[in-house]
Protein backbone atom coordinates (compact mmCIF):
# COMPACT_ATOMS: atom_id res chain seq x y z
CA UNK A 1 0.00 0.00 0.00
CA UNK A 2 3.08 2.34 0.90
CA UNK A 3 3.84 2.00 -2.89
CA UNK A 4 0.52 3.16 -3.85
CA UNK A 5 -0.01 5.86 -2.05
CA UNK A 6 3.66 7.52 -3.11
CA UNK A 7 2.02 6.77 -6.65
CA UNK A 8 -0.59 8.25 -5.64
CA UNK A 9 1.73 11.65 -4.49
CA UNK A 10 3.48 11.93 -7.79
CA UNK A 11 0.68 12.20 -9.74
CA UNK A 12 -0.13 14.88 -8.01
CA UNK A 13 2.55 16.94 -8.27
CA UNK A 14 2.66 16.20 -11.88
CA UNK A 15 -0.61 17.64 -12.50
CA UNK A 16 -0.37 20.76 -10.42
CA UNK A 17 3.37 21.01 -12.70
CA UNK A 18 1.06 20.64 -16.07
CA UNK A 19 -2.09 22.22 -14.79
CA UNK A 20 -1.78 25.92 -14.97
CA UNK A 21 -5.73 26.76 -14.41
CA UNK A 22 -5.92 26.58 -11.08
CA UNK A 23 -9.95 25.97 -11.51
CA UNK A 24 -8.86 22.99 -13.87
CA UNK A 25 -5.91 21.98 -11.00
CA UNK A 26 -8.71 21.62 -7.81
CA UNK A 27 -11.94 19.97 -10.30
CA UNK A 28 -8.90 16.91 -11.67
CA UNK A 29 -7.58 16.77 -7.48
CA UNK A 30 -11.24 16.46 -6.33
CA UNK A 31 -12.13 14.08 -8.88
CA UNK A 32 -9.16 11.96 -8.71
CA UNK A 33 -9.37 11.66 -4.97
CA UNK A 34 -13.32 10.40 -4.98
CA UNK A 35 -11.66 8.26 -7.78
CA UNK A 36 -8.62 7.00 -5.63
CA UNK A 37 -11.12 6.49 -2.56
CA UNK A 38 -13.83 4.42 -4.86
CA UNK A 39 -10.69 2.29 -5.29
CA UNK A 40 -9.20 1.63 -2.14
CA UNK A 41 -12.63 1.00 -0.69
CA UNK A 42 -12.87 -2.18 -3.50
CA UNK A 43 -9.40 -3.31 -2.76
CA UNK A 44 -10.74 -3.34 0.93
CA UNK A 45 -14.19 -5.28 -0.16
CA UNK A 46 -12.00 -7.23 -1.84
CA UNK A 47 -9.36 -7.94 0.69
CA UNK A 48 -12.10 -8.47 3.40
CA UNK A 49 -13.74 -11.05 1.21
CA UNK A 50 -10.74 -13.10 0.61
CA UNK A 51 -9.89 -13.25 4.26
CA UNK A 52 -13.17 -14.45 4.76
CA UNK A 53 -12.92 -17.22 2.75
CA UNK A 54 -9.37 -18.12 3.65
CA UNK A 55 -10.93 -17.84 7.60
CA UNK A 56 -13.66 -20.58 6.65
CA UNK A 57 -11.34 -22.58 4.87
CA UNK A 58 -8.69 -22.85 7.56
CA UNK A 59 -11.73 -23.32 9.65
CA UNK A 60 -12.94 -26.52 7.30
CA UNK A 61 -9.53 -27.63 7.05
CA UNK A 62 -9.22 -27.87 11.07
CA UNK A 63 -12.36 -29.87 11.27
CA UNK A 64 -11.42 -32.24 8.53
CA UNK A 65 -8.10 -32.82 10.40
CA UNK A 66 -9.70 -33.57 13.62
CA UNK A 67 -12.12 -35.79 11.09
CA UNK A 68 -9.18 -37.71 9.58
CA UNK A 69 -7.90 -38.20 13.43
CA UNK A 70 -10.76 -39.99 14.63
CA UNK A 71 -10.79 -42.07 11.81
CA UNK A 72 -7.14 -42.59 11.75
CA UNK A 73 -7.64 -44.03 15.48
CA UNK A 74 -10.91 -46.19 14.40
CA UNK A 75 -9.30 -47.66 11.76
CA UNK A 76 -6.00 -48.54 13.70
CA UNK A 77 -8.21 -50.07 16.21
CA UNK A 78 -9.88 -52.26 13.44
CA UNK A 79 -6.38 -52.85 12.20
CA UNK A 80 -5.64 -53.92 15.65
CA UNK A 81 -8.48 -56.43 16.34
CA UNK A 82 -8.14 -57.81 12.86
CA UNK A 83 -4.52 -58.48 13.00
CA UNK A 84 -3.73 -58.58 16.51
CA UNK A 85 -0.04 -58.72 17.31
CA UNK A 86 -0.69 -60.89 20.10
CA UNK A 87 -1.52 -64.42 17.78
CA UNK A 88 -4.66 -65.38 18.08
CA UNK A 89 -7.27 -66.67 20.80
CA UNK A 90 -7.67 -70.00 21.64
CA UNK A 91 -10.38 -71.00 23.69
CA UNK A 92 -10.08 -73.67 26.28
CA UNK A 93 -11.93 -75.79 28.06
CA UNK A 94 -10.63 -77.32 31.58
CA UNK A 95 -11.44 -81.28 31.58
CA UNK A 96 -11.20 -80.82 35.10
CA UNK A 97 -14.57 -78.33 36.02
CA UNK A 98 -15.90 -77.69 32.02
CA UNK A 99 -14.87 -73.77 32.41
CA UNK A 100 -14.27 -72.19 29.20
CA UNK A 101 -11.78 -69.61 29.20
CA UNK A 102 -9.73 -68.12 26.23
CA UNK A 103 -5.73 -67.68 26.23
CA UNK A 104 -3.20 -66.38 23.24
CA UNK A 105 -1.92 -69.44 21.39
CA UNK A 106 1.38 -69.26 22.31
CA UNK A 107 3.33 -72.84 20.99
CA UNK A 108 5.83 -72.38 23.62
CA UNK A 109 3.36 -73.22 26.19
CA UNK A 110 3.20 -76.80 27.44
CA UNK A 111 0.48 -76.02 30.11
CA UNK A 112 -1.53 -73.74 32.03
CA UNK A 113 -3.36 -73.55 34.88
CA UNK A 114 -7.33 -73.53 34.86
CA UNK A 115 -8.69 -70.09 36.32
CA UNK A 116 -11.52 -71.59 38.20
CA UNK A 117 -9.96 -74.98 39.67
CA UNK A 118 -6.59 -74.20 39.38
CA UNK A 119 -5.44 -77.79 37.83
CA UNK A 120 -2.58 -77.89 35.22
CA UNK A 121 -4.16 -78.03 31.60
CA UNK A 122 -1.60 -80.07 29.21
CA UNK A 123 -1.25 -77.97 25.64
CA UNK A 124 -1.05 -80.05 22.81
CA UNK A 125 -0.52 -77.22 19.60
CA UNK A 126 -0.35 -79.94 16.97
CA UNK A 127 -4.01 -81.74 17.43
CA UNK A 128 -2.61 -84.91 17.11
CA UNK A 129 -3.69 -87.20 20.49
CA UNK A 130 -1.25 -89.40 21.83
CA UNK A 131 -2.86 -92.51 20.91
CA UNK A 132 -1.72 -94.00 24.91
CA UNK A 133 -3.58 -91.19 26.23
CA UNK A 134 -7.04 -91.82 26.26
CA UNK A 135 -9.81 -88.55 26.24
CA UNK A 136 -11.96 -88.64 29.64
CA UNK A 137 -15.32 -87.69 27.06
CA UNK A 138 -16.07 -85.05 29.70
CA UNK A 139 -15.63 -82.10 27.01
CA UNK A 140 -18.95 -79.92 27.05
CA UNK A 141 -18.33 -79.62 23.38
CA UNK A 142 -18.01 -83.11 22.32
CA UNK A 143 -19.37 -86.73 22.49
CA UNK A 144 -15.44 -87.76 23.80
CA UNK A 145 -13.22 -90.42 22.49
CA UNK A 146 -15.32 -93.07 23.91
CA UNK A 147 -17.37 -93.23 20.76
CA UNK A 148 -14.10 -93.79 18.91
CA UNK A 149 -12.80 -96.31 21.15
CA UNK A 150 -15.67 -98.23 20.66
CA UNK A 151 -15.55 -98.37 16.45
CA UNK A 152 -11.99 -99.51 17.10
CA UNK A 153 -12.85 -102.33 19.09
CA UNK A 154 -15.43 -103.03 16.47
CA UNK A 155 -12.88 -103.66 13.73
CA UNK A 156 -10.65 -105.64 16.37
CA UNK A 157 -13.18 -108.17 15.99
Amino acid sequence: MAKLKEEYEQFLNDIEKNIKDKEDLEYIKKRFDVFFKFIIEQMDYILTAKEDKIEKIEKNHKELVEKMSKMEQVIHSIEKDIYADDGFDFEIICPYCNYEFIIDVDENKTEIECPECKNIIELDWTGDLDKNEECGGNCSHCSGCEGEQEENDDEDM
